[in-house]
């Protein structure tokens, strides 16, 4: 039923009522004053004030992913909307929902060089699910809703709304559609059932099956279904990066993650496996190593909602298009358990001779010490995100993560500077739960103006920085494959003093350079009810291993230094 006749600015936060929105992460500017103006007079509807555009956008991932709803961006235009790029594409490339809503100069300026004026639907088209400039103001709550829809069914993804400064003053009726039809856009959620039943087939025959599930299944929501297909059929279960959280970190069934930092017996075991059950995962490059050399021996079944994904890198033999958490139900009532115990057993073989592992030499303090002992102190139940480098593959190997949406990270896109604003995201999204960012001394100075939105929130945000005096991921491939030479990766000159950077934001810093110091300095930093920064001071060249090297095949892995 329609209402009284109201500005564009007003449409807008209605429409973001009518879709559940609660949280909305942005800085204003003059293209969209209009807009925050009414903001401010509605109740219902709570703005975080960011201090840099980009923090905004990982906010938003860190909601999204942390809570399942569509995370809320609102800048200006020009400068405000092109700082949103990076997190934009990062959203694109990890399927996060997010609906990024951008001021525009007013209409009749566009493409005049207006101040303030970027094209900002032309910018971000490559990197966006779908996108909207919105000309007239009796097309936003269409829009709102379209965007809204678009944006959390099928694949998800990022979509940007543009909205000029005169639409939002434009007056219309609000009339906010209930139902979309949109031409052309008809997501497959049930699988095929003919094809399930061959994959159920498979399944029930195989002698060395593997389950190898991706972010889908986290965005699916499936995470028990793909638990109870393991426990039935008791077959392994390795992960993605992305996939991390969606089973139990600390199950006898999980092999931890695979790909070019994975453990040994999680690639080994793709690599000698009769069935390859893929779910939700793309056959990233990180994840696969040499094309040619992954998966030859097994059968490959591959379930995804995205049509697109299937066979794109590796050729697969029983496709399924649908929502993962629809199909794997579907499975279930079909697979018949098999004999796995010769399997599981020369698995657990592996996992004994080749367990991930470090060198404790001296008294220096080691990052895998420090995963580990989070680990333990919070029993894997924190909402763990990271930033990208060496701290993040610590992070996913010794981390144990026991929940669904507790291990947020930037997978494809790999963007450093990511892990605190998402933190921040998450803790609004999940009220009460501890957040850790696991982070290195380059990627926190990335985004580190985030520090005043979380003390400005008193948030349970702890940054938990693995200082090691380098951009460390980019130093060890220096190190490993370029005769040592340091090429601009060095750090520690220039560092902040992060304990007295905490304590000018006006939050709690500590420093941990010493193993016995980690837990009873961890557990005072958990214990404190705001934000926390520590500076773990570690191991200058420790190296991440596993290792693959780039080119080569997953079986082809580094263990350990000394054989590089």
């Amino acid at each position: 039923m329609s209402e009284e006749t109201i500005n564009g600015a007003k449409i807008l936060i209605k429409s973001l009522l009518k879709e559940g929105v609660e949280v909305v992460f942005g800085l204003p500017g003059g293209a969209i004053i209009k807009t925050y103006d009414e903001l401010m007079l509605t109740p219902g509807l709570k703005h975080v004030l960011v201090r840099h555009e980009q923090g905004a956008v990982h906010m938003a991932q860190g909601y999204a992913r942390a809570s399942g709803k569509v995370g809320v961006v609102m800048v200006t235009s020009g400068p405000g909307a092109t700082n949103c790029v990076t997190g934009i594409a990062d959203a694109y490339m990890d399927s996060t929902p997010i609906v990024v809503i951008t001021g525009q100069v007013p209409v009749p300026l566009i493409g005049n060089d207006a101040f303030q004026e970027a094209d900002t639907i032309g910018i971000t088209r490559p990197i966006t699910k779908h996108s909207y400039l919105i000309k007239d103001v009796r097309n936003i709550a269409r829009s709102v809703k379209e965007a809204f829809y678009i944006c959390r069914t099928g694949r998800p993804g990022p979509i940007v709304i543009d909205l000029p400064k005169d639409v939002q003053a434009s007056s219309a009726r609000f009339d906010y559609p209930k139902e979309v039809d949109i031409r052309g856009y008809d997501p497959v959620l049930e699988g095929h059932p003919g094809q399930i039943r061959r994959a159920a087939e498979l399944i029930s025959r195989a002698k060395q099956p593997v389950l190898y599930i991706g972010g889908g299944v986290g965005h699916s929501n499936a995470g028990p279904e793909i638990l109870a297909l393991a426990e039935k059929m008791r077959i392994p279960v390795t992960s993605t990066l992305m996939g991390l959280g969606s089973f139990p970190g600390d199950h006898d069934l999980f092999l931890g993650m695979l790909g070019m930092h994975g453990t040994w017996y999680a690639n080994t075991a793709l690599d000698t496996c009769d069935v390859m059950i893929t779910i939700g995962a793309r056959f990233d490059d990180r994840a696969t190593g040499k094309l040619a050399d992954f998966g030859k021996q097994a059968t490959i079944i591959h379930i995804d909602i995205d049509p697109s994904a299937i066979s794109k890198n590796v050729h697969v033999d029983i496709p399924i298009v649908g929502d993962v958490k629809s199909v794997v139900r579907q499975l279930l009532e079909h697979v018949k358990p098999g004999e796995m115990k010769s399997w599981l057993s020369e698995i657990a073989k592996w996992k004994k001779e080749h367990p991930l592992a470090y060198r404790n030499q001296g008294e220096g303090l080691k990052p895998q010490f420090v995963l580990q002992e989070l680990s333990r102190l919070t029993k894997g139940d924190s909402i763990i995100t990271t930033d990208v480098g060496q701290h993040q593959m610590w992070a996913a190997q010794y981390y144990r993560t026991r929940r669904p949406r507790s291990f947020i990270t930037s997978g494809g896109l790999g963007t450093m500077g990511f892990g605190y604003p998402a933190a921040i995201g998450a803790a609004f999204a999940r009220p009460g739960e501890p957040v850790i960012n696991v982070s290195g001394d380059g990627s926190f100075q990335m985004n580190l103006q985030e520090i005043a939105t979380a003390v400005e929130h008193k948030l349970p945000v702890k940054a938990a920085i693995l200082n090691n005096g380098y951009l460390g991921m980019v130093r060890q491939w220096q190190q490993l494959f370029y005769d040592r030479r340091y090429s601009h990766t060095q750090l520690d000159i220039t560092n902040p003093d992060f304990v007295k950077l905490a304590e000018a934001y006006g939050c709690l810093g500590i420093r941990v350079s010493r193993p016995e110091e980690v837990e009873p300095l961890t557990l005072r930093a958990l214990k404190e009810p705001g934000p926390v920064i520590i500076d773990y001071v570690v191991d200058k060249e420790e190296n991440v291993f596993p290792m693959v090297p780039a080119g080569a095949a997953n079986k082809d892995m580094i263990e350990d230094v000394h054989e590089s």
